[in-house]
């Protein structure tokens, strides 16, 4: 590959995992573009960050690791973005296997984790669910929507900062951003490690986050798929209540009406915010 290839680290107190990863990134390419973005570490991040003499972003304080992920993409200048996690867990000769079938023509490939790669029962449920709403919602198959290992072209990258949440679902929103533009997405195996320290993810607030990020993408990108089924269910509602009412007691009640109306608007506000996403993708085909 002739393209300039940049690797963004989004590092939140993870001076113990770098130590071992900076040298080990450097070693697989040379003469690569690092870039260690200092997501507010109270450790020594900072510190080992330069000694290894590489390209660094600080922010003063924490902002998420999503805010981490788009200041190093503004950072970098490279063709090719590589995004990997800091912690550990993530290995420098797995690159070059997504590199590689990124060359087969494919606009990101994404690190797929075994199950057994999942840090807890808990997380492989969650991140199953995950995968299938979003293959629901974007009408692809989604093997691992979660995962932060993922090589991808930079200015199509960039299309979709705007977009994209300072916590930990940036992942989700760009690779459903991604199908929705038309971008071709492929999904690699690779081998994950048991990550260096504890995880900031929060379980039980970051999975509502979570479902929230992929509701809130599915309305803007596939808004037809969120409000005809409601629209549906809602019109199917008051049509059996109004067989109820007109059996038992004769009549077609103002709430049987009032269902059947909101119905329709359901379904007429679901085409203009299609007609409206269509807009919004236009230039990206």
């Amino acid at each position: 590959m002739n393209k300039k290839i940049s690797i963004i680290l989004p590092a939140r107190n993870e001076s113990v995992s770098l130590e071992k990863l900076i040298p080990e990134l450097k070693q697989e390419f040379s003469n690569i573009e690092i870039i260690i973005v200092n997501d507010g570490s109270t450790d020594q991040t900072l510190e080992v960050a330069q000694k290894h003499d590489v390209q660094i972003v600080n922010h003063p304080y924490p902002k998420g690791n999503g805010a981490a992920v788009k200041s190093g993409a503004r950072a970098a200048t490279g063709d090719i973005l590589v995004f990997m996690d800091a912690d550990g867990q993530h290995q420098p000769k797995e690159i070059q296997k997504l590199l590689a079938k990124m060359v087969q023509g494919y606009d990101m490939v994404v690190g797929c984790r075994s199950n057994k790669a999942q840090a807890n029962w808990m997380r492989l449920i969650l991140n199953k669910v995950y995968n299938f709403l979003a293959s629901w919602i974007t009408a692809q198959k989604i093997y691992d929507l979660t995962s932060g290992f993922r090589v991808v072209d930079a200015m199509k990258f960039k299309e979709f900062l705007h977009l994209l949440p300072n916590g930990f679902s940036y992942p989700t929103t760009i690779t459903m951003a991604f199908f929705r533009a038309g971008y071709s997405i492929s999904y690699t195996n690779v081998d994950v490690l048991q990550r260096t320290g504890t995880s900031h993810i929060r379980p039980i607030k970051d999975g509502v986050r979570f479902f929230l990020i992929i509701f809130k993408v599915g309305t803007l990108y596939s808004p037809l798929k969120f409000f005809v089924p409601i629209s549906f269910i809602v019109f199917i509602t008051g049509v059996s209540y109004y067989l109820y009412t007109f059996f038992t007691q004769g009549r077609f009640t103002n709430m049987s009406a009032l269902l059947i109306t909101t119905s329709l608007l359901i379904f007429f506000i679901g085409i203009v915010s299609e007609q409206l996403t269509m807009l919004f993708y236009r230039d990206k085909k």
